[in-house]
Protein backbone atom coordinates (compact mmCIF):
# COMPACT_ATOMS: atom_id res chain seq x y z
CA UNK A 1 0.00 0.00 0.00
CA UNK A 2 2.77 2.43 -0.87
CA UNK A 3 1.47 5.89 -1.64
CA UNK A 4 2.77 8.67 -3.86
CA UNK A 5 4.98 9.74 -0.95
CA UNK A 6 7.05 6.53 -1.15
CA UNK A 7 9.83 7.90 -3.38
CA UNK A 8 10.48 11.02 -1.31
CA UNK A 9 10.18 9.03 1.91
CA UNK A 10 12.74 6.48 0.72
CA UNK A 11 15.16 9.25 -0.28
CA UNK A 12 14.83 10.85 3.17
CA UNK A 13 15.35 7.44 4.80
CA UNK A 14 18.60 6.89 2.86
CA UNK A 15 19.81 10.34 3.90
CA UNK A 16 19.00 9.66 7.56
CA UNK A 17 20.57 6.20 7.47
CA UNK A 18 23.89 7.74 6.39
CA UNK A 19 23.66 10.74 8.74
CA UNK A 20 22.95 8.51 11.75
CA UNK A 21 25.91 6.24 10.90
CA UNK A 22 28.53 9.00 10.73
CA UNK A 23 31.55 8.22 12.86
CA UNK A 24 31.92 10.33 16.00
CA UNK A 25 35.58 11.12 15.34
CA UNK A 26 37.99 11.46 12.45
CA UNK A 27 38.04 13.20 9.08
CA UNK A 28 34.41 12.55 8.18
CA UNK A 29 32.63 13.11 11.52
CA UNK A 30 31.20 16.43 10.22
CA UNK A 31 30.33 15.13 6.75
CA UNK A 32 26.98 16.22 5.41
CA UNK A 33 24.53 14.04 3.52
CA UNK A 34 22.30 15.81 1.01
CA UNK A 35 19.70 14.89 -1.57
CA UNK A 36 20.84 16.38 -4.88
CA UNK A 37 19.05 17.73 -7.90
CA UNK A 38 20.93 17.85 -11.22
CA UNK A 39 21.54 21.56 -10.65
CA UNK A 40 23.21 20.83 -7.28
CA UNK A 41 26.29 19.42 -9.05
CA UNK A 42 27.21 22.95 -10.17
CA UNK A 43 27.95 23.97 -6.57
CA UNK A 44 28.65 20.78 -4.60
CA UNK A 45 29.10 20.63 -0.85
CA UNK A 46 32.62 20.82 0.53
CA UNK A 47 32.47 17.64 2.67
CA UNK A 48 29.90 14.89 2.48
CA UNK A 49 27.90 12.47 0.41
CA UNK A 50 25.31 13.44 -2.17
CA UNK A 51 22.38 11.18 -2.99
CA UNK A 52 21.09 11.69 -6.53
CA UNK A 53 18.01 9.86 -7.85
CA UNK A 54 19.04 9.63 -11.48
CA UNK A 55 16.60 7.08 -12.88
CA UNK A 56 13.31 5.41 -12.06
CA UNK A 57 12.20 2.26 -13.88
CA UNK A 58 9.28 -0.12 -13.71
CA UNK A 59 10.54 -3.24 -11.97
CA UNK A 60 11.00 -6.28 -14.17
CA UNK A 61 11.44 -8.44 -11.08
CA UNK A 62 7.86 -8.10 -9.84
CA UNK A 63 5.89 -6.65 -12.75
CA UNK A 64 2.67 -8.65 -12.39
CA UNK A 65 1.50 -7.75 -8.91
CA UNK A 66 -2.01 -8.81 -7.85
CA UNK A 67 -4.88 -6.39 -7.44
CA UNK A 68 -5.11 -4.76 -4.02
CA UNK A 69 -7.95 -4.74 -1.57
CA UNK A 70 -8.12 -1.32 0.07
CA UNK A 71 -9.05 -0.53 3.67
CA UNK A 72 -12.55 0.17 2.35
CA UNK A 73 -12.81 -3.48 1.15
CA UNK A 74 -12.86 -2.46 -2.53
CA UNK A 75 -10.56 -3.82 -5.24
CA UNK A 76 -7.96 -1.54 -6.83
CA UNK A 77 -5.71 -1.87 -9.86
CA UNK A 78 -2.36 -3.55 -9.13
CA UNK A 79 0.44 -1.38 -7.72
CA UNK A 80 3.07 0.06 -10.06
CA UNK A 81 6.36 -1.61 -8.95
CA UNK A 82 9.25 0.83 -9.28
CA UNK A 83 13.01 0.45 -9.01
CA UNK A 84 14.77 3.66 -7.92
CA UNK A 85 18.34 4.17 -9.10
CA UNK A 86 20.53 6.31 -6.85
CA UNK A 87 24.06 7.61 -7.24
CA UNK A 88 26.13 8.31 -4.12
CA UNK A 89 29.00 10.73 -4.61
CA UNK A 90 31.61 11.71 -2.01
CA UNK A 91 32.71 15.35 -1.87
CA UNK A 92 35.89 16.54 -0.16
CA UNK A 93 38.93 18.75 -0.75
CA UNK A 94 41.33 15.77 -0.69
CA UNK A 95 41.13 12.55 -2.72
CA UNK A 96 41.85 10.33 0.28
CA UNK A 97 38.94 11.90 2.18
CA UNK A 98 36.65 11.28 -0.80
CA UNK A 99 37.77 7.65 -0.86
CA UNK A 100 37.13 7.32 2.87
CA UNK A 101 33.65 8.83 2.49
CA UNK A 102 32.77 6.49 -0.36
CA UNK A 103 33.96 3.36 1.46
CA UNK A 104 32.09 4.40 4.63
CA UNK A 105 28.82 5.12 2.76
CA UNK A 106 29.00 1.84 0.80
CA UNK A 107 29.63 -0.09 4.03
CA UNK A 108 26.62 1.55 5.72
CA UNK A 109 24.30 0.68 2.83
CA UNK A 110 25.62 -2.87 2.62
CA UNK A 111 24.92 -3.28 6.34
CA UNK A 112 21.26 -2.28 5.77
CA UNK A 113 20.24 -4.24 2.65
CA UNK A 114 16.53 -4.21 3.53
CA UNK A 115 14.55 -1.27 4.89
CA UNK A 116 11.28 -2.15 6.59
CA UNK A 117 8.07 -0.14 6.63
CA UNK A 118 8.48 0.82 10.30
CA UNK A 119 11.76 2.60 9.56
CA UNK A 120 10.58 4.08 6.25
CA UNK A 121 7.26 5.36 7.61
CA UNK A 122 9.03 7.22 10.41
CA UNK A 123 9.98 9.84 7.79
CA UNK A 124 6.34 10.53 6.87
CA UNK A 125 4.22 9.54 9.91
CA UNK A 126 1.19 11.49 8.62
CA UNK A 127 0.89 9.55 5.37
CA UNK A 128 2.63 6.25 6.27
CA UNK A 129 3.50 5.59 2.62
CA UNK A 130 4.49 1.93 3.09
CA UNK A 131 2.20 -0.89 4.17
CA UNK A 132 3.08 -2.90 7.27
CA UNK A 133 4.39 -5.85 5.23
CA UNK A 134 6.35 -3.82 2.63
CA UNK A 135 10.13 -3.62 2.48
CA UNK A 136 12.64 -2.07 0.08
CA UNK A 137 15.87 -3.85 -0.85
CA UNK A 138 19.04 -1.84 -1.49
CA UNK A 139 21.39 -3.45 -4.00
CA UNK A 140 24.72 -2.18 -5.33
CA UNK A 141 24.33 -1.83 -9.09
CA UNK A 142 27.46 -1.30 -11.16
CA UNK A 143 27.00 1.23 -13.93
CA UNK A 144 28.81 1.14 -17.25
CA UNK A 145 31.33 3.87 -18.04
CA UNK A 146 29.07 5.08 -20.85
CA UNK A 147 26.05 5.35 -18.54
CA UNK A 148 28.12 7.04 -15.83
CA UNK A 149 29.36 9.63 -18.32
CA UNK A 150 25.78 10.28 -19.43
CA UNK A 151 24.73 10.81 -15.81
CA UNK A 152 27.67 13.13 -15.22
CA UNK A 153 26.85 15.27 -18.24
CA UNK A 154 25.25 17.67 -15.74
CA UNK A 155 28.44 17.90 -13.68
CA UNK A 156 31.02 18.52 -16.38
CA UNK A 157 33.94 19.06 -15.95
CA UNK A 158 33.72 18.11 -12.26
CA UNK A 159 33.24 14.32 -12.64
CA UNK A 160 33.67 12.47 -9.33
CA UNK A 161 34.03 8.85 -8.28
CA UNK A 162 30.56 7.50 -7.38
CA UNK A 163 28.66 4.35 -6.48
CA UNK A 164 25.23 3.44 -7.81
CA UNK A 165 22.47 1.54 -6.03
CA UNK A 166 19.01 0.37 -6.91
CA UNK A 167 16.16 0.35 -4.39
CA UNK A 168 13.81 -2.51 -5.25
CA UNK A 169 10.73 -2.76 -5.29
CA UNK A 170 8.74 0.35 -4.40
CA UNK A 171 5.10 -0.44 -5.23
CA UNK A 172 3.00 2.68 -5.83
CA UNK A 173 -0.66 1.90 -5.20
CA UNK A 174 -3.38 2.81 -7.65
CA UNK A 175 -6.41 4.91 -6.75
CA UNK A 176 -8.43 3.40 -9.60
CA UNK A 177 -11.10 1.01 -8.30
CA UNK A 178 -12.00 -2.13 -10.19
CA UNK A 179 -15.62 -3.17 -10.65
Amino acid sequence: MATDHAISTLSLALRSLLLDARPGTGDIKDAGVELYLADSFKTPMSLGISIFLYRTTVSTVRRNLPTKIGPDGKKYRPPLPLDLHYMLTPWAKKAETQHLLLAWAMRVLDDAPTLGSGYLNSFDPEDEPFGADETVDLVFEPTSIQDMLAIWEVGKPNIQVSATYVARVVPIDSRVRLP
